[in-house]
């Protein structure tokens, strides 16, 4: 296995395997290990799960209650009309999950993926603002609301966590890179001897 030694900024040199990731805002004299991450970007990321799922739980209680009411008032009972209101949100969510498995391992995101995500976000969105419709076009906004901010705020923790797990990569001399020197592989770091 070859090791290239790499220096960010001119003042922190770093060996780094090819494939591996090099985290551009360490600061001068960290000496790697664990992946150490700083306390505001924790606290960031903790917070933001927090309210995640406090906005999760109670969007998807409302808006659980008001897909089960519109499938109800068409037609369902019974357990169908209880589990349907489930597959929207199950679809968003398993959709999400793959965009972001593609994210964090740097492969193409499936078209199935996203036209299902833009589905379950669609279907989850008519049902409140069906829910709702009775009431005029404010009964329809307040009743997509939650929708709206379960889906939103999901998105933005998923950011998070791909943004997070997407940092500067140090690489080896690969077939699209065989006619480049070594130090244009990552822009902004060079090659020490």
């Amino acid at each position: 296995t070859e090791i290239y030694t790499l220096s960010l900024h001119d003042a922190l040199p770093i060996s780094v395997r090819p494939g591996r990731r090099v985290d551009r805002d360490r600061p001068p004299g960290w000496t790697g290990g664990g992946g150490a991450v700083s306390a505001a970007d924790r606290t960031i990321r903790v917070s933001t799960a927090a309210a995640v799922l406090g906005v999760a739980g109670i969007a998807a209680y409302v808006s659980y209650w008001h897909a089960f009411e519109v499938v109800r008032a068409h037609g369902e009972t019974g357990i169908t009309a209880r589990l349907e209101p489930a597959t929207i949100d199950g679809l968003v969510y398993s959709s999400s999950m793959v965009v972001l498995y593609a994210a964090r391992h740097r492969l193409p995101v499936p078209g199935l993926a996203r036209w299902l995500l833009a589905l379950g976000i669609l279907a989850t969105l008519a049902a409140n603002v069906a829910h709702g419709w009775s009431h005029g076009p404010v009964g329809a906004a307040v009743a997509a609301w939650p929708a709206a901010s379960l889906v939103g705020s999901y998105e933005l923790l998923l950011w998070l966590i791909r943004t997070a797990s997407t940092g500067a990569t140090a690489r080896g001399p690969g077939a699209e890179h065989v006619d480049q020197p070594a130090d244009r592989l990552a822009p902004g770091l060079r090659v020490l001897p």
